[in-house]
């Protein structure tokens, strides 16, 4: 075989494999939206340098919980689950530096406190104020001892 047809079956091969990949992750969402209204969600996963370690994803709110999917994985559950007595709202604000690069267009970064530590997470002014509501939702007395 010439060397110019298996580049091109290979170059082929490769578009049909990424075509495949993005109708996997249409589908993802699909189905993770069927059991709830999702919406974009990202969540810094490292915090050692200014402004990076934010990873894309959306959330979904599940009872007392929300959970978050990467956006780019094919996983069909989430990569964390946050449930609503543990979490505290502390603080918002505008994103800074590059971090205006690595989300979502127009995303407010949120500070939250959890048993393991401080937890930034950014969403939209509308995600916010539903974020809100659902952590002011809880049962009565159902927050964590101390807070």
């Amino acid at each position: 075989m010439p060397f110019w047809e298996w580049l091109v079956d290979s170059s082929g091969s490769i578009l049909l494999l990424l075509l495949l990949y993005g109708l996997a992750l249409v589908v993802r969402r699909r189905v993770i939206a069927r059991h709830g209204g999702t919406f974009e969600f990202s969540v810094r996963v490292r915090s050692g340098r200014a402004g990076r370690g934010w990873v894309l994803g959306v959330g979904r709110y599940t009872g007392g919980h929300l959970e978050w999917f990467r956006i780019f994985s094919l996983s069909p559950r989430p990569r964390f689950v946050y449930e609503r007595r543990t979490l505290e709202f502390v603080a918002r604000r505008e994103p800074e530096g590059v971090e205006g690069y690595s989300l979502y267009s127009g995303h407010i970064v949120v500070t939250c406190r959890t048993p393991a530590g401080l937890l930034e997470v950014a969403m939209s002014p509308e995600a916010l104020t539903g974020f809100l509501a659902w952590l002011e939702a809880g049962p009565p007395g159902q927050r964590v001892a101390g807070r």
